[in-house]
């Protein structure tokens, strides 16, 4: 086996690993989350930081990796508008937060919601 086979097989397992939740208080709701996500989600996120639009990435991160129990997308791109003028800002922040760490250090962050 190839390194980049064992890259690919590590990577698949990752994915496969489950889904994590956290909870939204103020949203009345659970978003489920996975522990890795391919760069094809990520390219679009990275693109708007380099750009300077981090809060359009912040929005970004919550549309592509926000799921439900069954591990559907929550939200979809139409969704942005009222994210960026509708939603409670610290929310987001503390959301993209949770979606965006260490497997270990979801439930450091969730205890501080």
């Amino acid at each position: 086996m190839s390194i980049l086979d064992n890259a690919k097989g590590h990577f698949k397992e990752r994915l496969a690993g489950g889904l994590k939740k956290i909870t939204v208080d103020e949203w009345k709701t659970d978003i489920y989350f996975k522990n890795a996500y391919s760069f094809a989600i990520e390219s679009r996120i990275i693109q708007l930081q380099q750009e300077g639009k981090t809060v359009e990435a912040l929005v970004e991160t919550i549309i592509a990796k926000a799921l439900d129990p069954e591990g559907k997308p929550m939200f979809n791109k139409f969704d942005k508008f009222t994210f960026m003028n509708e939603v409670d800002p610290n929310v987001i922040v503390r959301v993209c937060g949770a979606l965006n760490a260490a497997p270990e250090s979801v439930e450091a962050i969730s205890k501080n919601s």
